[in-house]
């Protein structure tokens, strides 16, 4: 009977080796579960705080966007008042040389027509 005792003494002691060796291999996953739960959740914040930076990035690049497009618009306006101003120069400057053509060409007339007359009529006598 002592023996059956000591059997079941070391039977039990088996199990319960077997136990406390489950126990610590359950043990040391849960802790490694743990550890990578806290690693992804370091992470998380890690990428929270990216995006956050990078929502901010594109906020303030959307605001750089539209300050450029309206500074481009008024550049626009000007460089079309500009050129509306640059061909209205170019037609004054046009009519201003047919001006000057006519003036040159009735200068022209005149002068011949004063040169006729002096052929005509000879030089002026000077009395004294």
């Amino acid at each position: 009977k002592i023996q059956e005792i000591e059997g079941q003494l070391d039977k039990l002691k088996k199990e319960r080796q077997q136990k406390q060796f489950q126990l610590e291999s359950l043990e040391a996953a849960f802790q490694k579960q743990k550890q990578k739960v806290e690693m992804e959740k370091n992470e998380a914040v890690v990428l929270k705080r990216e995006n956050q930076s990078l929502v901010e990035s594109c906020d303030s690049l959307e605001k750089l966007r539209q300050k450029v497009s309206h500074e481009l618009q008024i550049k626009e306006q000007q460089v079309n008042y500009l050129e509306g101003q640059l061909t209205s120069s170019k037609k004054q400057v046009e009519k201003l040389e047919q001006d000057i053509k006519r003036y040159k060409s009735e200068l022209d007339r005149s002068k011949q027509a004063h040169a006729g007359e002096v052929q005509l009529y000879g030089t002026p006598q000077k009395s004294f």
